[in-house]
């Protein structure tokens, strides 16, 4: 049984499954967002619209409150080759075009980063989980990228490459302030330090990747099963969840602690829990209201 989804909840503006993306194509079906680069032509390499089309679609999902979990995939050989160098020429998202002093032009640069890390922040601060599915390589911005998600899963024969320091540049988009609290430190280091393509099997092993499937079908049918699995229980414990798991990891245990004891004191009601009771007693699937949509949704 799907997941109950009030035919009158607001929706945001525009709908992403609604709109036309250069980068991506957006689908919707009983709460389950499969969110997909569609560039593979080009290796769905990450260009000016991705940065600000991304979290568009993200932000709009999140918006509507009737989203229960997204899959990020891919398209093609590859699942990501990266930023595109075009993000950093005349007409990108520089911000300094026209800027001739050198303090602004900096200070350019300086917004421009911090506009791409938001692009990959909107992962994380959805209220509903992201799964990533990655098949090929996973290289460069594409591991910013799948880092800020909350699960990872690949093919056998897919890969992770924090190429930044390939060309003698420092990654700057989230991978270094996240890989290292998915994985061993030291591991996160050698990875980031060398530049090495690290293949599916060691990506598991040191768990950046649950799950790893033989093909690329396989993968996204395999994550679709997860999603809709995780799309069945309630989306204000699953946000509970993801709050205060993100919350513990950043914080001390008494701080999580003191954390989680507020949001349960405002958010913790009776009405999911007797309604998966029933349901369990019933024989049937739950039936669980959608989130109220964020305010300036409509």
């Amino acid at each position: 049984m799907s997941p109950d989804v009030a035919e009158n909840s607001p929706q945001s503006p525009v709908s992403p499954a609604d709109s036309t993306w250069e980068c991506f194509d957006v689908d919707l079906s009983d709460g389950v967002a499969h969110v997909r680069l569609n560039r593979p032509e080009a290796y769905n390499s990450m260009v000016p619209a991705f940065w600000t089309e991304l979290p568009a679609i993200v932000e709009g999902l999140d918006a509507a409150g009737t989203t229960r979990v997204m899959v990020l995939s891919s398209t093609g050989k590859h699942f990501s080759a990266g930023m595109d160098l075009a993000v950093f020429t005349e007409g990108g998202l520089g911000g300094a075009s026209g800027v001739s002093e050198q303090g602004r032009r900096n200070a350019g640069l300086w917004l421009m980063v911090q506009h791409l890390q938001r692009s990959f922040t909107a992962l994380a601060n959805a209220r509903f989980p992201v799964l990533a599915a990655v098949q090929g390589g996973c290289i460069g911005g594409a591991v910013d990228m799948v880092a800020a998600a909350d699960c990872r899963y690949g093919t056998e024969d897919s890969f992770v490459c924090i190429q930044e320091i390939n060309i003698a540049m420092t990654a700057d988009v989230g991978t270094l302030q996240r890989l290292g609290r998915l994985v061993p430190e030291g591991v996160a280091r050698e990875w980031a330090y060398t530049g090495d393509r690290i293949p599916a099997g060691r990506v598991r092993e040191v768990g950046f990747f649950n799950e790893t499937f033989a093909d690329h079908e396989a993968l996204v049918a395999g994550v679709l099963e997860i999603a809709r699995r995780i799309a069945t229980q309630s989306p204000l414990a699953i946000w509970g969840t993801k709050e205060a798991i993100s919350y513990a990891r950043d914080h001390s245990t008494a701080d999580a602690l003191h954390q989680m004891a507020g949001w349960q004191s405002g958010m913790f009601q009776p009405g999911d829990m007797m309604e998966a009771f029933t349901a369990k007693g019933e024989k049937r699937a739950p039936v669980f209201e959608g989130l109220p949509p964020l305010p300036g949704a409509r």
